[in-house]
């Protein structure tokens, strides 16, 4: 599991099947309380929008979290975060 903020959309004008009503979202990955890389994620809350905090799981588990046949996606969000902490420490520790 892992956290992310929402920074915009993806349109796709042809889905794979079974994907035609999931939303998909560009999200920036936090790690350590810095944002990294960007990843598109499947949205199985269906109200996440630019700005909010979310969790995601990947993997296999989700395109199973959609309760369908397996859909093909790497990262789904499930829910949101209204706030967090994060304690980071030094390189030497």
């Amino acid at each position: 599991m892992y956290i992310g903020e929402v920074v915009g959309t993806v349109v796709a004008t042809v889905k794979e099947p079974g994907m035609e009503d999931i939303p998909l979202l560009v999200v920036h990955k936090i790690e350590k309380g810095k944002k990294t890389k960007m990843i598109v994620a499947a949205d199985s809350t269906r109200q996440a929008g630019k700005g909010d905090i979310v969790y995601m799981i990947g993997s296999r588990e989700a395109g199973r979290i959609f309760r369908r046949k397996l859909v093909p996606a790497d990262a789904a969000i499930v829910g949101f975060i209204d706030s967090y902490n994060v304690e980071i420490q030094p390189e030497n520790q």
